[in-house]
């Protein structure tokens, strides 16, 4: 036989043997061998996109069984049958993040958004919305954060009456990959974007503190997190590099940084927002077990 052929053969075993392995993963959770969240120290919550296939509602009936609370970034229409399941929405999605508060043309807009959006929540119980900064095209540093500040100041009033937090999201402009990164993105320095939010001046219009996004930019999570705690509304995780797993095959820590989270007093959520490379469900599950501090 040749090395060609033996390779391949080698390559199909393996992959049988994987898929075997998460086929089995998933019989086994069916039937209820899964790890419970049971701590009660650290409320959980499963972003969607990176999900995907599974629907909603799969995710969310999964994310019940394993004691997670919420399932975020969904619309409103998705509200009702999370509350049948025993969940909330710990944010809401919003206008996204290709546009934002940097560009002054973008305000009306993103202020449109944000508007209908903080109702619905104050409506339904969620208590944080997300935004975003959008792109630099250009912009300085300067004029980017005056623009910034001047277009969370118009929306802070509204956060406030309403009793909703605005999130706004630092996201990291190093990784020139889809969804893992996003270059010339504006509020990518967890210390400007503090200063962003100081400068704005309301207690409804904080962080969101994405743990992935933060080691590729800055490293020292824990000492960020524990300086800053007092203007986070909000955690995601990923596992870097790769936007994967949180598990040990990458550089992040979790289970210190869900300790140090819990030390700040936080009451808030955890969203995992990592994109499994293995069975999704077993993945998530893994998660569930690690952050459960």
């Amino acid at each position: 036989m040749n090395t060609s052929r033996r390779s391949m053969l080698k390559g199909a075993a393996v992959l049988a043997g994987v898929s075997v392995l998460t086929r089995s993963k998933a019989r086994a959770a069916e039937g209820g061998d899964f790890y419970v969240a049971k701590n009660g120290r650290i409320n959980q919550s499963v972003v969607t996109w990176n999900f995907r296939p599974l629907t909603v509602q799969e995710l969310a009936k999964w994310s019940a069984k394993f004691g997670v609370k919420s399932v975020e970034l969904v619309g409103p229409e998705h509200w009702p049958m999370l509350k049948e399941l025993g969940l909330s929405c710990a944010i809401a999605g919003s206008h996204g993040f290709a546009k934002g508060f940097a560009q002054p043309e973008q305000h009306a807009e993103c202020l449109k958004v944000l508007e209908e959006r903080i109702s619905q929540c104050a409506a339904h119980g969620v208590p944080s919305v997300i935004t975003f900064s959008g792109f630099r095209k250009g912009l300085s540093d300067e004029q980017g954060f005056k623009n910034m500040v001047a277009g969370l100041k118009k929306i802070a009033p509204l956060a406030e009456q309403k009793k909703v937090t605005v999130a706004l999201e630092m996201l990291n402009s190093k990784v020139n990959v889809e969804m893992k990164g996003h270059p010339d993105y504006f509020c990518d320095n967890m210390d400007v974007s503090i200063d962003i939010l100081k400068a704005v001046g309301s207690e409804r219009v904080k962080v969101l503190f994405d743990i992935y996004h933060v080691q590729i930019m800055h490293g020292d999570v824990i000492a960020r997190l524990r300086k800053y705690a007092p203007w986070i509304a909000h955690y995601h995780t990923a596992g870097n590099p790769g936007r994967n797993e949180i598990d040990g095959t990458q550089e992040i820590n979790y289970a210190p940084i869900m300790r140090a989270i819990v030390e700040t007093k936080y009451t808030g959520y955890v969203g995992q927002e990592f994109i499994p490379l293995r069975d999704k469900v077993s993945s998530l599950n893994e998660a569930v077990r690690l952050c459960d501090v």
